[in-house]
């Protein structure tokens, strides 16, 4: 599967020139695309995968999972949060927690469940009003509130401005999760990955390099 070994050497590479020696999870974000074209990803040892929405992956990926039980899978997309039940009870990790609402709808859902997924809040970072994510001075207050509804945030996330340089927005990112005492880093895309991964991602989330443009 040459594409998925490039994509690890590329994340490699970064890695070493930012000398790293723990290298990020690699998410293949595998949203719009068939059982078909996901299958040799799984076959070449891809265990870790990203869908946007959850009524697609409720569709896919129970086959899939039959098939390799030790796929994690990832929400990558935004969340309803009348859909948080249903997330919950299907994803590893929910990577867009990013308002009051979903957090108590999330919190209500794990201790229904008591499934635990990986929490990322998702950070506004250019603060563009048609993307997701909390507001940068908002953000303590957000994660003020998950903890205190017993939720346990694994990173925060975000998704930089897609006409500038990404590096200055997963600097800051890195910054905010220090500042916050929050340990993990979901950040990075095909474009951008090894500025993500020089600038401590713990999760990068790849597509278009693993799958080839949508067609």
């Amino acid at each position: 599967m040459h594409k998925l070994e490039e994509t690890k050497a590329r994340i490699a590479l970064a890695a070493r020139r930012a000398g790293r020696e723990a290298l990020p999870t690699l998410v293949a974000v595998s949203k719009t695309r068939t059982p078909e074209e996901i299958r040799p990803l799984l076959a070449a040892g891809q265990r870790d995968f990203g869908e946007n929405r959850v009524q697609e992956a409720q569709d896919k990926w129970p086959a899939l999972k039959a098939e390799h039980p030790d796929v994690r899978l990832h929400m990558v997309g935004q969340l309803q949060s009348n859909k948080a039940q249903e997330a919950v009870a299907l994803f590893d990790a929910i990577h867009s927690l990013d308002r009051p609402s979903l957090v108590r709808a999330i919190a209500k859902a794990v201790a229904a469940s008591g499934r635990r997924p990986d929490l990322y809040v998702q950070v506004n970072i250019g603060a563009e009003p048609q993307k997701g994510g909390v507001a940068v001075d908002a953000l303590g207050e957000l994660l003020a509130l998950a903890r205190g509804e017993g939720l346990s945030i694994a990173g925060l996330m975000c998704i930089p401005p897609a006409d500038l340089e990404s590096a200055p927005f997963f600097a800051l990112l890195a910054e905010l999760a220090r500042r916050h005492d929050v340990a993990g880093l979901s950040m990075g895309m095909s474009h951008d990955v090894e500025s993500a991964v020089i600038q401590g991602a713990s999760v990068v989330r790849i597509g278009t390099a693993l799958f080839g443009p949508r067609g």
